[in-house]
């Protein structure tokens, strides 16, 4: 196994403190930097959107990964290329026309990610597999920080894994949500090779650390 990619997300952090846990990243393992989109209508909560992203980007040292638990995503596409977003992932559910979808976000010299929600079967994927960059897979419901993260995830990479190896793929295979040491080499071992850790690292007593050992796994 190689060493995952790890992409702390923000939606953890200390909102009144942002900037000042953007600069923690910057010092830290990490490798990308994670932000969650929500509207309150693909997903029942809101996060932060264009502003934020931007403030973001003026701070980070670290790619971002921007993921759109959105809408209709492909009317903002452009938008958050100019916010900043070096990933834009964009869910399998939210759009009628995917694969179009996927080459406006290349077009834009964005990598093009697709997230999976847990009901969601990675089969439905194999005719694009080659398109995708990344596919994101939920390891929970989109739309809250902290929550348990669902088992079935394991069996999901594995068929994820053996649709990308059979159609000669460079796809990426991220996880989102739940991610802990515990779980972490299992999902490497499964064929992971994103991991996103919101609550697992901003509350934990040091981030640093944090990100450090998630970095060792592999």
């Amino acid at each position: 196994m190689n060493a995952p990619i790890i992409a702390p997300s923000v939606l953890a952090a200390d909102f009144a403190n942002l900037q000042r846990d953007v600069e923690m990243l910057n010092e830290s393992q990490a490798d990308w930097i994670h932000i969650d989109i929500m509207d309150g209508m693909f997903v029942p909560n809101i996060s932060f959107g264009l502003p934020v992203c931007e403030a973001i980007y003026k701070h980070a040292k670290k790619p971002l990964d921007v993921h759109l638990m959105i809408a209709q995503p492909e009317r903002y596409l452009a938008d958050f290329r100019n916010a900043g977003a070096a990933t834009i992932t964009v869910h399998y559910e939210a759009c009628n026309h995917l694969h179009r979808t996927l080459q406006v976000i290349k077009s834009l010299d964005c990598k093009a990610g697709v997230a999976l929600n847990p009901h969601t079967n990675v089969q439905l994927l194999e005719d694009i597999i080659c398109d995708i960059d990344m596919v994101c897979i939920m390891s929970v419901n989109p739309g809250f920080g902290g929550q348990k993260f669902i088992e079935n995830t394991y069996k999901k990479v594995r068929q994820l894994k053996e649709i990308i190896a059979e159609n000669d793929a460079k796809t990426l295979i991220e996880i989102d949500g739940g991610v802990n040491a515990t779980n972490a080499p299992l999902l490497m071992e499964a064929g992971a090779d994103v991991l996103v850790a919101g609550s697992f690292v901003f509350k934990s007593l040091d981030p640093l650390l944090t990100i450090e050992e998630l970095k060792r796994i592999g």
